[in-house]
């Protein structure tokens, strides 16, 4: 049996990240371009604006010009649409943000598919989730400039640093939301994995998830992948945050046996989470030097 898996440092991924995307925004700025990004939160929901918070300290930080919009809580579909228009509109605004979730009188598609897909700092506009499932592989997804969303995209990106190379690795993506499980399927499969997509009723959910040379899991119940689930030094990404009643934050993967089987796996905290806002960065960078480019 392998001795402990080896630690995908999220922390460590996110920073070198960030030092790159500072130095090329400098770069930018130097020609005259300067990337900006917007965030449109509606209500005073306080996780979303402390995650709000931190994505405009994450922007400060890499020279990134950002704007922070909020409307009231009772605010109605048709103020928040006509907010989303005027950033489609502001030629400093190269990136766009919704703050999910939006208040419950809101309808949370027409936001969504209002912001211009050019703009989609998210990655979630239909448009470009469809440019997605298109692309034949991962060259094409960079050469077009398709927005990918943030986290499945720094799933990827850690993935990248085990060395391990993709093409025909059996990879399972436990979960299906289209915020991860479904995008981080189609990213595996045009980086020539085979793919299966498992979920609440999948039957024989350790089995499939032994057949993964790639485990992704995004389900959203702590330590439900157990040590026994994982195939011997297979890559284990980890994407669950789930707190218990006294605050311990735990993943979807027991961390504890799972890194006795698997090669490289994420810790929870500090695996993918602090990859999420770098590549919100790295994201509104891209959009920046295509509208710019666009424009000539």
């Amino acid at each position: 049996m392998n001795a402990t898996a080896h630690i995908i440092d999220g922390k460590k991924v996110s920073a070198e990240v960030r030092a790159e995307i500072k130095t090329e925004v400098e770069r930018l700025k130097s020609s005259g371009l300067v990337p900006g990004l917007a965030t449109l939160l509606v209500g005073e929901d306080p996780a979303s604006k402390i995650y709000v918070g931190s994505k405009h300290k994450a922007c400060q930080e890499a020279g990134i010009v950002s704007f922070n919009h909020t409307l009231p809580k009772d605010a109605d579909t048709e103020t928040v649409f006509q907010k989303v228009q005027e950033l489609n509109r502001d030629p400093k605004v190269h990136g766009i943000l919704v703050q999910l979730p939006l208040p419950s009188q809101i309808d949370s598609e027409k936001i969504l598919t209002a912001v211009d897909p050019n703009k989609d700092a998210d990655g979630f506009h239909p448009t470009n989730l469809g440019r997605l499932i298109s692309a034949k592989d991962m060259k094409e997804i960079n050469a077009l400039g398709i927005p990918i969303p943030c986290t499945p995209l720094g799933c990827m990106v850690l993935i990248e640093k085990t060395g391990v190379s993709l093409a025909g690795k059996n990879a399972v993506v436990v979960g299906r939301s289209l915020i991860v499980g479904k995008p981080v399927a189609a990213l595996l499969l045009a980086s020539h994995c085979t793919v299966t997509i498992a979920h609440s009723k999948t039957q024989n959910l350790p089995a499939v998830c032994r057949e993964a040379d790639v485990l992704v899991a995004a389900v959203g119940r702590a330590k439900m992948v157990e040590g026994s689930w994982i195939k011997e030094g297979a890559v284990v990404i980890d994407v669950g945050i789930n707190r218990s009643a006294e605050g311990k934050i735990f993943g979807d993967v027991d961390f504890d046996s799972a890194s006795a089987k698997a090669g490289w796996i994420t810790p929870v905290p500090g695996g993918v989470g602090p990859m999420t806002i770098a590549m919100l960065l790295r994201n509104t960078v891209a959009l920046a030097k295509k509208s710019h480019n666009a424009r000539g």
